[in-house]
């Protein structure tokens, strides 16, 4: 039964309607039996990003997952079945501070769980320093971090259904749930099993703040002040100094040689010799190494370990000691190296233990000044510094045993496979898949995926404990698949009893957690049921698209398909489809950092869901786009577009279609034979998921339909006497019908609503519109729309200048023009006279068409 036509539509109240009728409706869900008989080629299925939990959203979400829900709109009109989940991350250091400064609180391990605890704030503290944040047991961190993440999801979900996104709501995961683990803690097991991950004690770039490894995708360059200090080492055989330039002084004691480039000629009489260091009395060998710079500073540097990621490559090639001093802390350990062994140098690393980096630089500068061996200080310059996206400090490089995944970083061959599954995917735009392959070749170590953190998968491993309680790490101990999901920290391995815990040749426990990437990594695995549903896994997998963001190619695409290449040697989609940022008016990104970003609810409610849609729909994938919520141009557009497609839906309905109509009129086959060639356009654009150009088409013909032809043909769609009005009428409806479906995809509410006034069940699950071809008794030619159009122009035009009403009746006018474009008037001359008010028209033979001599009925002037 079709719903009543309101008396003046509009788009208020339209989001809370047809998002209850979905769900009431089960519009949108994933219907297996429909798969089942359909097979892996009539489904479409989409790994959508799966936003964290931790915040909320902001316009740019709104941007990209629009993208994707226009092409999932599309192919669940063109038949597919569709597989069209949602996912929460939940786990991962964004959560844990959202969760320490939202409840005032923070994590210790060493604290006994209390039953019922609660935090000192409910998001509500206006200044909290970390210092003032309650510590509590790890128990009751890991609870306040359930309970936010599912507050949160909450309002993800009601924001996301407000803008209309097509998804299966009972396809949904976290990144924390029982299933969610097992299917991390196996992939893990699976390639600890294949050799893939390992485990190793290495330099490790170290967040002081977050107290967590980091991994070198998370990593990010921020410009910092620094000052170049020029010190003395002296010659081990008392022959003179040689002067080092360096940023970092206070890493002297961690010293263990200098470096020049093999072909710097000043440096060619030194390598092999020795060198004795400033304060520290310690003797280092000069080496030779071609990443050495000569025209850096003096052209020789000291290695320290570790100063920064070129000190770990030259440490590793040049097989030299580690001398580490700084701690997890970020502060210099207590423990002199061993390698300091004179009073004097004992000494002055006694001043730099427990201080920090900032205190400890200032100390040997000190240091060095009185000592005389600080020749001198450069003025301030700025030099990128590795810095954790989400941290506020430095990052330092500390040494600790991590757990590795193998990414092609050193295996060529697992290197050249991840280029080639990657060339075997279609990207959108294409130049996207340089970023994936710039980045895959670009990797200089395997990847880091264990956390020093609480709220995460934990790693499910237990370490046997010697007869003297320490680790024995060629005895790690695993669980049984079957025993999955497990936390080491709680469960026991298999042979032990609890009482074995922490106690000479008995276990302990791994406390590290996976990285979130080293499970959002498995997106496709989650939502797809793998190792859990086997048929389901068949019938979505490998998935046919992965909708992100081009920040996160090196991170999530990347890591999706290594784990997808270790697992099942396939790429996990076959197209990859990138959207672009979101700039402010300035055309700066937009992020929670620079201050710059707007949140979606009052644009939503200000302007509708459909204008909104609109804007994003408009930007191409991998195109940034501006916004200025002072001044939305684009939304409001769409709002115009949305409304005037609710208008022109009431006034095509109120001509009703006679029983056995046929198109017989010119103007009205025209009409259709233009319109078919918009849906092989907008169809042959939304297949290259191209919908930006899918819209433009579409809304071009639209404002031509609404504009021209309606106004052509409504004088006869109203006559009943008129032979051609049966044949307006039915161009009217198969024109609104083919429209509306065309635009539903971008349009979600304003389309079902009228289409709820004329057709039963919903717009969305109707077959995509196919060409009509012109089926009736008149060639369907579309200039004839073209030219009778480019003439209602002229003459509204004429009206316009001569400063009268365009309903002036016109007493005559001359078109002009080539002979086939006259013709074409001609088929629709009775059209163009009734919308004109015209009585004569004369024809004359010019090379384009215009109009002229139109003379207006002297009274209505």
């Amino acid at each position: 039964m079709t719903a009543q036509i309101p008396d003046k539509p509009a788009l208020e109240g339209l989001e809370p309607k047809w998002d209850a009728a979905w769900s009431e409706q089960g519009t949108y869900l994933f219907d297996r039996d429909a798969a089942r008989a359909k097979g892996r080629a009539g489904v479409f299925s989409v790994d959508t990003p799966p936003p964290t939990a931790s915040g909320s959203l902001h316009i740019g979400h709104v941007f990209s997952y629009t993208h994707t829900d226009v092409k999932v709109r599309y192919e669940r009109m063109r038949g597919k079945t569709v597989f069209y989940p949602m996912g929460w991350d939940d786990n991962g250091l964004p959560t844990e501070r959202r969760v320490q400064n939202y409840y005032g609180v923070r994590c210790d391990p060493s604290l006994p769980y209390e039953a019922g605890f609660t935090p000192p704030f409910q998001g509500d503290a206006k200044s909290l320093k970390p210092a003032d944040q309650v510590p509590i047991s790890r128990r009751n961190f890991i609870e306040l971090c359930e309970k936010l993440t599912i507050e949160d999801e909450k309002q993800f979900e009601d924001l996301f259904r407000q803008l209309g996104l097509s998804v299966d709501w009972t396809q949904t995961y976290r990144t924390i749930s029982d299933d969610t683990i097992r299917t991390s803690q196996l992939a893990f097991l699976r390639g600890l099993e294949r050799g893939e991950a390992y485990q190793a004690l290495a330099p490790t770039l170290w967040d002081i703040d977050f107290r967590s490894a980091i991994a070198q995708a998370e990593l990010e360059d921020r410009e910092q002040p620094a000052s170049y200090h020029r010190i003395a080492f002296h010659k081990s055989d008392g022959s003179g100094d040689i002067q080092i330039e360096t940023t970092r002084p206070e890493l002297l004691p961690a010293c263990v040689a200098l470096v020049a480039n093999p072909d710097d000629e000043r440096y060619q009489p030194y390598f092999g010799s020795t060198v004795r260091t400033p304060l520290f009395d310690v003797e280092v060998p000069v080496l030779a190494h071609h990443l050495a710079q000569q025209d850096k500073g003096s052209g020789i540097a000291m290695i320290c370990t570790f100063g920064d990621v070129t000190d770990i490559i030259w440490w590793r090639e040049l097989d030299l000691p580690n001398r580490t001093i700084l701690g997890r802390d970020g502060r210099v350990i207590e423990e002199a190296p061993e390698a300091i062994v004179s009073d004097a140098g004992r000494a002055a690393y006694a001043e730099l233990a427990g201080k920090t980096v900032f205190s400890a630089k200032k100390r040997v500068v000190e240091l060095l000044e009185a000592s005389g061996e600080l020749i001198e200080v450069s003025k301030p310059f700025s030099h990128p510094v590795k810095f954790y996206e989400k941290g506020d400090r430095p990052l330092e490089i500390v040494s600790t045993r991590q757990w590795y995944i193998r990414n092609g970083a050193r295996d060529e061959a697992l290197r050249d496979r991840l280029i080639e599954l990657g060339q075997q995917m279609r990207w959108h735009p294409d130049f996207m898949r340089v970023r994936y392959e710039n980045w895959v070749g670009g990797l200089t170590g395997d990847w880091l995926v264990s956390r020093q953190r609480f709220f995460g998968v934990p790693i499910p491993v237990w370490y046997a404990l010697d007869e003297n309680g320490e680790r024995d790490y060629d005895r790690v101990l695993l669980p049984d698949a079957a025993a999955l999901p497990i936390d080491p920290t709680v469960d026991v391995p298999a042979g032990y009893s609890e009482d074995r815990r922490g106690v000479p040749g008995g276990f302990e426990a791994e406390a590290d957690i996976l990285d979130t990437w080293a499970t959002s990594s498995l997106t496709p695995q989650l939502a797809g049921g793998w190792q859990r549903d086997d048929e389901l896994w068949s019938l979505v997998a490998p998935f046919d698209v992965r909708p992100q963001g081009q920040d996160i190619i090196r991170t999530w695409l990347f890591s999706t398909m290594l784990r997808s290449a270790l697992e099942d040697d396939r790429a996990p989609w076959t197209d990859a489809a990138i959207s672009g940022f979101i700039v402010d008016p300035d055309r700066k990104k937009m992020s929670k950092s620079k201050g710059n970003v707007v949140t979606p609810a009052d644009i939503l409610a200000g302007h509708g869901t459909d204008a909104v849609r609109y804007w994003a729909a408009s930007s191409r994938l991998g195109a940034d786009a501006a916004f200025d919520p002072q001044n939305p141009t684009q939304v409001k557009i769409g709002r115009r577009l949305a409304i005037k497609v609710l208008n022109a839906a009431k006034f095509v309905l109120s001509f009703p279609v006679p029983e056995g109509a046929r198109i017989t009129h010119a103007l009205d086959a025209s009409m259709l034979a233009t319109l078919d060639q918009v849906v092989r356009d907008a169809t042959r654009a939304f297949e290259a998921y191209d919908h930006a150009r899918a819209l433009e088409i579409t809304e071009s013909f639209f404002w031509t339909f609404c504009d021209d032809y309606l106004e052509l043909v409504k004088e006869r769609a109203y006559d009943r006497a008129d032979v051609g009005q049966a044949s307006a009428a039915l161009a009217l409806r198969l024109a609104l019908s083919t429209l509306l479906r065309l635009l539903a995809p971008v349009l979600a509410f304003a389309t079902e609503e009228a289409w709820s006034w004329f057709e039963e069940g919903s717009i969305h699950t109707a077959p995509w519109p196919e060409p009509l071809g012109d089926g009736s008794d008149a060639a369907g030619d579309p200039a004839v729309l073209t030219q009778v159009s480019a003439a209602l122009i002229g003459i509204r035009r004429a009206k316009t200048e001569a400063k009268a009403s365009q309903k002036t009746p016109v007493t005559s006018l001359a078109i002009a023009g080539p002979a086939e474009a006259l013709d074409a008037v001609r088929l629709a001359e009775g059209d163009l006279k009734a919308v004109g008010r015209i009585a004569e028209i004369a024809y004359a033979d010019a090379d384009a068409l215009t109009v002229s001599d139109v003379v207006l009925t002297p009274q209505e002037v």
